[in-house]
């Protein structure tokens, strides 16, 4: 039994999704309501699904079972809209070499048909957010990793997205663009817009997610605030101690919950 706080104004809702590749149950019919105004932790070992789970969000894969909404438009029945509606950071984002920092926005904002004169301007505002306005006519393949972290955030938020999806925000920044990218997940979710983050940094999730889900071969496991979360692993302690004792459960009970 998952147990978690109660939520109102949906932006983000799954309702039973699962993913079968073949016989492979990659997800257990997983379900969120999730609000705006919210940092998401998610967690779970390498395999969980946590992946799989943001590429449906993202619309890139299709759920085997189950709806996904974002802000209360069905992915299925209208799936451009709701992909208008999400910025999605994978963990190894691909950004184009050959292009400059503004030239990649300014291709996003094509991607999207964003006004031309308000794209522009929103992008030199997230070029110099991102402390990478100095490069801005630069090529790409010239920028440090870190700095290609921050291009592929800024692209991300270029369309004002409900939802933004971050796999791994934080592989290969310094502790200075570290702290940035904090920053702006929680001024995102200040403004009313839901933030999803997939992280194995627990320090990450405890310090910037408002709730958090651990996932466990394909199956929520746990859902809540990192207080409630503690009431049930019934240790008061970090959230590392927290998400081990969650995740020591019965191998063979889950896998017998996953049986088809």
């Amino acid at each position: 039994m998952v147990s978690g706080c109660a939520m109102s104004s949906s932006v983000l809702k799954l309702e039973g999704v699962q993913k079968h590749y073949g016989d492979h149950r990659a997800l257990a019919g997983v379900s969120l309501d999730i609000p705006g105004g919210v940092v998401f932790g998610f967690l779970g070992q390498n395999g969980a699904g946590k992946t799989t789970t943001m590429r449906i969000i993202a619309g890139l894969i299709q759920a085997s079972n189950g709806r996904v909404f974002i802000d209360n438009i069905d992915t299925t029945l209208d799936p451009v809209t709701a992909k208008s509606k999400v910025g999605y950071i994978p963990d190894r984002p691909y950004l184009y070499d050959r292009l400059t920092g503004t030239e990649t926005m300014e291709f996003i904002s094509e991607l999207f048909s964003l006004d031309p004169q308000d794209a522009r301007q929103k992008g030199e505002q997230l070029l110099q957010r991102f402390g990478i306005h100095h490069v801005k006519d630069k090529h790409v393949e010239t920028y440090s990793h870190g700095m290609k972290q921050r291009l592929a955030l800024a692209a991300a938020l270029l369309h004002q997205p409900k939802v933004l999806l971050v796999d791994e925000p934080m592989v290969g920044l310094d502790p200075q663009g570290a702290r940035l990218v904090k920053s702006v997940f929680r001024e995102e979710a200040d403004s009313g817009n839901t933030v999803f983050l997939s992280t194995h940094s627990l320090a990450v999730a405890e310090e910037v997610c408002d709730q958090i889900g651990i996932l466990q071969k394909g199956q929520l496991i746990a859902l809540g605030t990192k207080d409630e979360l503690k009431s049930m692993s019934g240790l008061d302690a970090n959230l590392e101690e927290i998400f081990l004792k969650l995740t020591s459960k019965d191998d063979d009970a889950i896998r017998a919950s996953l049986a088809p």
